[in-house]
């Protein structure tokens, strides 16, 4: 697997940086994508082995998104697995919520999504073969506050499945991942009281760890799985199933 390439978007931190971290100890080369530099020059400086390279990209901008594949593809001649990790969030009721927060959150979780994946495809596509891995939500099935989050990755979903029917002919697998709750840097930051009452809503009582995500993105990566593509696998200690709070 040494001379397979991935690329990670929103690599720098959190679930992105577990899935980096994973896919390097597989053995990928991996390009490690992310809009903040700072934060990318933070996690991974200037690695001597060069099995993880940072590249700075905003993937709601389509030219930078054109760029950044035509370097890889220049550079390494292939792109062998895609993980779409990055994502915002612009929490707030419906009525209190504006419209740019909206847009913003749309125009990086799933327009952004959507421009990587279109660049990906046609590597893959001529390649004939690939993995593509978005991450989604479990928000997608409805979360109060999160009408603009939960709809973008909503759209993620639906966009893996149809890249699934387009793409499997060409031997490109392309799968969601749906985490619940993870400890990340984002739940972190939330008040006690309040992650408590999210915790206390998981069948399970706890929550997920970043790595417990990279593990399914390294089973989904791996040239040993096969016949597996259209599917969303949820990360969510059963969260899904329909506990609420």
């Amino acid at each position: 697997m040494s001379d397979r390439i991935a690329i990670v978007t929103g690599a720098a931190k959190g679930i992105g940086l577990a899935i980096t971290q994973r896919l390097q100890d597989d053995g990928f080369k991996v390009i490690a994508v992310d809009v903040d530099e700072k934060a990318g020059a933070d996690a991974f400086g200037d690695p001597t082995d060069g099995t993880v390279l940072f590249r700075s990209c905003d993937i709601s901008n389509e030219q930078q998104v054109d760029e950044l594949f035509q370097s890889i593809h220049e550079e390494f001649g292939s792109v062998d697995v895609l993980v779409n990790n990055a994502g915002i969030i612009r929490d707030k009721m419906i009525w209190k919520m504006s419209l740019g927060d909206f847009e913003k959150v749309v125009d990086v979780n799933l327009k952004g999504t959507w421009l990587m994946c279109r660049e990906a495809s046609k590597i893959m596509k001529q390649q004939e073969t690939g993995r593509i891995i978005n991450i989604a939500s479990r928000a997608w099935l409805g979360n109060r506050g999160q009408s603009n989050y939960a709809a973008s990755k909503a759209g993620v979903v639906s966009l893996s499945r149809v890249l699934a029917l387009e793409l499997g002919r060409y031997n490109v697998f392309v799968n969601t991942i749906a985490p619940g709750l993870i400890d990340t840097p984002l739940t972190q930051a939330l008040p006690d009281e309040v992650r408590a009452k999210l915790i206390e809503a998981q069948p399970t009582r706890t929550m997920g760890k970043p790595e417990d995500v990279a593990n399914v993105v390294a089973f989904l990566a791996a040239a040993s799985t096969q016949f597996i593509t259209g599917q969303t696998i949820y990360v969510d200690g059963g969260k899904s199933i329909g506990a609420g709070i």
